[in-house]
């Protein structure tokens, strides 16, 4: 995500979307009663020529509305941000719904009457370019090339030869450029702290491949993906698959699991934790909250069944308050284990005295 324009003052924020990761971000910082604007496109009656009306025609306008409700479609990876019109062109009145639908390469303007912490947080996450930790390789038994992925993109990082017959100083035997492979796989594991590694291939060279791989600690960061052709072009086949998708997700997930786990600990020693709706929001009215933990689908259910104010109320005073906002993927077993708990708790401060 690029961040484009901000004001806090105004509560005025201004982002380009750059990948679908960022659709993840913006679920968990545009809420009901926000406003959004920016370009989309309408179906707008043009004038009648005095003959006939014409058809509708779908045409880009740029918009301002009041949210209502905000969808994530993982499946479609697309984010809906559907609200009431209230700034628009002339021929577009006022007071009627519409839907943003935001993805790549989507501008949109967020303004909020303030600003929490933790989505000013989110919001610094996305735009920052941390390092990469995902290797990308497609191969055949030819050629292979290695591509840091980037939030952005990629960078290739390196191009072996195999059996090509244009070169003969570069000619590597089938078995030899399998380990010549693996051993460029373990050097970028080490010197760039590599934590997934998509192994891409046409036909059936990546299972070949995997049958050399001795290391297991290695075996285990590999996913494996399709690609038509071992070349840059290939890369950029890989780059738009879910297998990535998957391994971002894998990588967050992580660090989303182990807060889980940290929460469910604390629960089985009966000691710093809390859970369940009505006993977080009593800990957060005391201060007692030091990390809040909530489930993207108890936000999306309290959206659609129009209690999303008691979370909001509870987020703004954990914030108030300077304890740590999780938003927890229910995609993963973390998320899992919490949706059992309700969906929400809070590893605490200090134990509550009842």
């Amino acid at each position: 995500m690029k961040l484009v324009h901000s004001n806090l003052k105004t509560g005025e924020v201004k982002i380009l979307v750059q990948n679908l990761d960022d659709l993840w971000y913006l679920n968990g910082i545009i809420e009901p009663g926000d406003f959004v604007k920016g370009k989309t496109f309408r179906k707008i009656k043009s004038q009648s020529d005095g003959e006939r009306p014409r058809d509708a025609a779908k045409m880009a306008v740029f918009l301002k509305l009041l949210v209502e409700k905000v969808e994530f479609g993982k499946s479609s990876n697309l984010l809906r941000v559907s609200g009431v019109i209230k700034e628009a062109p002339e021929d577009i009145p006022l007071g009627e719904h519409h839907t943003f639908n935001v993805d790549e390469n989507t501008a949109l303007t967020i303004i909020k009457e303030s600003w929490l912490k933790y989505q000013l947080d989110k919001l610094k996450e996305a735009c920052s370019e941390k390092k990469s930790s995902l290797l990308i390789c497609v191969h055949d038994r030819e050629e292979a090339y290695f591509a840091l992925f980037r939030k952005y993109g990629y960078e290739v990082i390196c191009h072996l030869h195999g059996e090509v017959q244009k070169k003969r100083e570069e000619n590597i035997k089938k078995e030899n450029f399998y380990a010549a492979i693996i051993g460029k796989m373990k050097e970028y594991v080490e010197r760039h702290k590599i934590s997934q590694i998509i192994v891409a291939s046409p036909a059936f060279w990546k299972e070949d491949l995997m049958k050399n791989v001795s290391d297991k600690e290695m075996k285990q960061k590999i996913i494996l993906a399709t690609c038509s052709s071992a070349t840059k072009n290939g890369i950029d086949e890989v780059i738009k698959r879910p297998e990535v998708r998957e391994a971002l997700k894998r990588e967050r997930a992580a660090k989303e699991m182990g807060k889980v786990e940290e929460l469910l600990t604390e629960i089985a020693r009966s000691n710093l934790a809390v859970y369940g709706m009505k006993e977080t929001a009593d800990a957060a009215s005391i201060g007692a909250v030091k990390e809040f933990l909530i489930t993207d689908t108890l936000i999306q259910k309290s959206r659609a069944e129009n209690f999303y104010k008691e979370i909001e109320n509870i987020m703004k005073i954990v914030d108030k308050t300077k304890g740590e906002i999780n938003i927890i993927s229910s995609e993963h077993e973390g998320g899992q284990r919490l949706d059992g708990l309700g969906g929400i708790g809070a590893i605490l401060r200090f134990r509550l005295n009842y």
